[in-house]
């Protein structure tokens, strides 16, 4: 929880400096002021909820780092400062905020303190330098290219700062969340570099009235890209519903298959799986247990980890028929199909599915030693049941102090779920 401290606490401290030298200096040019502001809190207010996307208020984002690289207005130079820009930004951050932190909706905290340090760092490394003349010299294209730079480098210093207090709080690989958010810049992170630009340029050369234009798009974007992002929840939802088949027919455990995609994501995470692959590894982990539902004579408790390997492939393999007969991803009935073959023959998410699956199985309704005895087990079976590099991956997320979440898209949120301290210990030193 350093990182964690660390990123409050330089917010914190550049949000009271920026405040305290606005207050002495006073607002310069208030109305550009106010025209930015607005806009950023119209774009807070707007931030998505509920839906999994990497850029949470684009459109915020997109007027508070036109703000920050705001040089003229209507071709009359601006007079604002880098304080002025975070203190601008800041308020209108909070007053955006307030709706969602009165639904306690999202972690406000971290959005606001990497809204605060990135608006620094635009504005600190442009406004300085173009209230000194250095840019007056620049042409056109020059200038426009500066602009799309800078916002580049902002960029990248968001998605450092996003992966830092993920890392910080939930303890996953700090290499392969970076991966995945430079992944996703290109996406909505290239919309809001383009539309801070522009709007940054617009509105030096026809002024203010330029922002209700060119924010449009943006605006229009992000409309688009949250029903995406709906439509891939209730894509989810569905899978989940279909999950519960078994446990409605009584095939296997409540919450079993919710249980086993949770760790899985978990373990995939740890592993430095993609998003893609996270995504297809968590659908076969509810769908894991689907084939029971054409067997004659259940699984007693759905524990088919005991079965003998021709019947558990069997399973697997009438699971992975109906899968495919949902219209679901080809890559999860693979998944699903294989979770039963020798480990060195699976595809990672079928090595993750079937350990995880076992260690659940054997440490439910097992008392407090439940986690330590299904360890030890699967580690005795790591000769060739089990992949080895997956068990070890389960080990270490078991022990983590944040535990694992049972959760829904990427493993963010919800319900923790630890070992107890001498299960902990046994899987950090055992």
């Amino acid at each position: 929880m350093t990182a964690l401290r660390l990123i409050h606490g330089a917010a914190a401290a550049t949000a009271a400096g920026s405040l305290a030298v606005t207050l002495w200096t006073g607002v310069e040019d208030p109305g550009v002021a106010l025209a930015f502001g607005v806009l950023t809190a119209v774009g807070e207010l707007t931030r998505w909820s509920g839906v999994e996307v990497r850029q949470a208020a684009p459109l915020g984002a997109a007027g508070a780092l036109s703000y920050a690289l705001l040089g003229a207005d209507a071709g009359r130079p601006s007079g604002h400062g880098a304080a002025q820009v975070v203190t601008v930004v800041l308020a209108a951050a909070l007053l955006g905020a307030v709706p969602h932190i009165w639904r306690g909706r999202t972690p406000t905290l971290d959005h606001l303190a990497r809204r605060v340090l990135t608006v620094g760092f635009a504005a600190v490394c442009f406004q300085p330098l173009y209230g000194r003349g250095v840019f007056a010299s620049w042409g056109g294209p020059a200038y426009a290219l500066l602009l799309v730079t800078l916002l580049g480098l902002t960029e990248l210093c968001d998605a450092v700062l996003a992966t830092a207090l993920v890392h910080s709080r939930t303890g996953w690989p700090f290499g392969p969340l970076l991966r995945e958010e430079l992944r996703g810049l290109p996406g909505i992170g290239s919309a809001v570099c383009a539309t801070g630009a522009v709007m940054a340029l617009a509105v030096a050369v026809a002024g203010l009235w330029a922002l209700p234009v060119f924010c449009l798009p943006l605006l229009l974007t992000q409309l688009s890209v949250r029903r995406y992002a709906a439509v891939r929840a209730t894509y989810r939802q569905t899978i989940a519903s279909l999950a519960r088949a078994t446990e409605i027919a009584g095939c296997t455990p409540a919450g079993h298959a919710r249980r086993v995609a949770a760790l899985c994501l978990a373990v995939g995470r740890d592993l430095g799986m993609t998003e893609g692959e996270l995504t297809v590894l968590e659908h076969a982990a509810l769908m894991h247990d689907i084939g029971q539902l054409s067997l004659v004579d259940p699984v007693p408790a759905g524990a088919t980890a005991g079965l003998p390997p021709e019947e558990q492939r069997r399973i697997a393999l009438l699971g992975g028929a109906v899968v495919r007969q949902t219209g679901v991803d080809p890559a999860v009935a693979v998944v699903v199909e294989r979770q039963a073959d020798p480990y060195r023959e699976q595809p990672v998410a079928a090595r993750i599915v079937r350990a995880v699956n076992a260690y659940e199985e054997k440490a439910r309704d097992a008392g407090p030693e439940g986690p330590l005895r299904a360890l030890e087990e699967l580690r005795l079976g790591t000769a060739g049941e089990y992949a080895p590099e997956v068990v070890e991956s389960l080990a270490r997320v078991l022990s983590r102090p944040h535990g694992w979440r049972e959760t829904g898209p990427a493993g963010r949120g919800g319900r923790r779920t630890a070992l107890s301290d001498p299960v902990r210990s046994w899987v950090t030193h055992g």
